[in-house]
């Protein structure tokens, strides 16, 4: 199985940015998502991106300030965070599986996840 190491998470003011990456082990031949938790809340998805890169998902709350992208020759997905809000603190995951359909729906202990990156952002 794969394993992934997300990175770029810290501490921005209010409408800064961050640029977080998740790094895959290996060739990564997955669609991958972006998940977050914030305490005492569920996770939630982010944003997703198929193996090819040409279909994303975002959540309505990122759209427009969110962008997800891939570097298959580097095995890294990215998530451009612009426009930071307070309410975007959260650990960030990603997750691996075969499909984007499976990251978006399958079980919540499916496929590959990281360790996961503190995001906080100050009002």
């Amino acid at each position: 199985q794969v394993q992934l190491a997300e990175s770029g998470g810290g501490l921005v003011q209010a409408g800064g940015s961050l640029r977080l990456s998740c790094a895959a082990s290996r060739r990564t031949d997955y669609a991958v998502g972006w998940f977050r938790q914030a305490p005492g809340k569920e996770r939630e998805a982010v944003a997703a991106i198929n193996l090819n890169g040409d279909t994303q998902y975002y959540a309505e709350f990122v759209k427009g300030r969110f962008t997800i992208s891939r570097d298959n020759a580097k095995s890294t997905v990215y998530l451009q965070m612009n426009r930071l809000q307070p309410e975007d603190t959260a650990v960030y995951y990603c997750n691996a599986r075969s499909t984007l359909r499976e990251v978006l729906t399958g079980p919540a202990d499916g496929g590959s996840w990281g360790q996961g990156t503190q995001v906080t952002v100050s009002s």
